[in-house]
């Protein structure tokens, strides 16, 4: 019981700290002369992953490796396959041509990118199953394109799709509070983290299961939530393809970001994230593209919504019966 008080505790200062955070860091961006554009591909993007992010560095840290991975791959499965899923089944979700060329294509490289840094041993006969702190690296490096692309995307941005992006107002807030809120959801997300880790390690020992499992289901749900929220809103309010921007942002941010952080701060034996986890990720990402490209032309419908989300009720079962 008392981990399950942590769990939530922890969950709740994550969610408030990350919020207060991007408040804060927004206001700033916004006094440096950054568009809303702009702000929204990054500061705000990064504020939705900072849970991932501030858990899996915890985690590493620890040395709960399995939760660090199994929560961003997860939480990337239940972004794609769920939070799309139920959102399009709420609306049907339009997708802009340059969204299919250049953006989800990311993703996959993203899911690809992790797909084979996990089969090190069977590519380059590697000892272990491992993202070494020279992978982590190279997940940054992949970061910094993936931000050169979203600066470039900003400034070649169309109207309407800037009209689009700019769905994140920046709160006005004097230069003091601006950096009072920084500092006070820096502080949140740190001890959330610790006491959501904590909890998570706990029921998974109590439980009898592996820190893979809670990562990938528990963890990785948790930490969606904020994306979950936000895009069931906007489905509802008739923006249903903002849904497609906390996907794409959050995805792409928790493997670069978030694993090449936490890979080079500690090197992440993958242990019980096997193949299947990954290869679920990356055919996740995948039937994203072709849901998108054909049968109903740039376009996620209501029934491909409920493909999308049957899948995520399927791994899950199939996780909680082999647990």
């Amino acid at each position: 019981m008392l981990n399950i008080v942590f769990l939530i505790a922890g969950l709740a200062f994550i969610l408030v700290g990350a919020n207060m955070l991007t408040d804060g860091a927004s206001s700033i961006a916004k006094r440096w002369g950054l568009s809303e554009l702009v702000i929204g591909l990054t500061v705000v993007a990064f504020g939705t992953s900072a849970p991932e992010l501030v858990i899996s560095i915890v985690s590493a840290i620890n040395g709960s490796a399995e939760l660090a991975i199994g929560n961003v791959v997860g939480s990337n499965i239940f972004n794609v396959l769920a939070i799309i899923g139920i959102t399009a089944i709420f609306a049907p979700i339009k997708i802009e041509r340059s969204i299919m060329t250049k953006d989800i294509p990311l993703v996959l490289l993203s899911a690809l990118v992790l797909l084979a840094m996990g089969n090190a041993p069977l590519l380059d006969g590697a000892s272990s199953r491992i993202l070494s702190r020279v992978d982590g690296i190279v997940l940054l490096l992949f970061f910094t394109i993936f931000l050169r692309h979203t600066f470039s995307s900003a400034k070649s941005a169309t109207p309407a799709e800037s009209q689009e992006i700019e769905r994140f107002k920046t709160k006005d807030m004097p230069l003091w509070k601006s950096i009072l809120w920084v500092a006070i959801g820096l502080a949140g997300l740190i001890i959330g983290g610790d006491q959501f880790v904590n909890g998570a390690s706990g029921i998974a020992s109590g439980l009898g299961v592996s820190d893979a499992i809670i990562g990938l289901t528990i963890v990785a749900a948790g930490t969606s939530l904020p994306e979950l929220a936000t895009s069931i809103t906007a489905a509802v309010k008739g923006k249903p393809g903002i849904a497609l921007g906390n996907v794409i942002g959050s995805n792409i941010f928790n493997i670069f970001l978030v694993l090449g952080c936490s890979a080079t701060i500690r090197p992440l034996p993958f242990g019980g994230i096997g193949n299947f986890d990954l290869l679920v990720l990356t055919g996740a990402c995948l039937l994203f593209w072709i849901f998108g490209w054909f049968f109903k032309q740039r376009t996620i419908t209501r029934a491909e919504g409920i493909i999308l989300a049957t899948c995520y009720m399927a791994y899950v079962a199939y996780l909680v019966a082999n647990a």
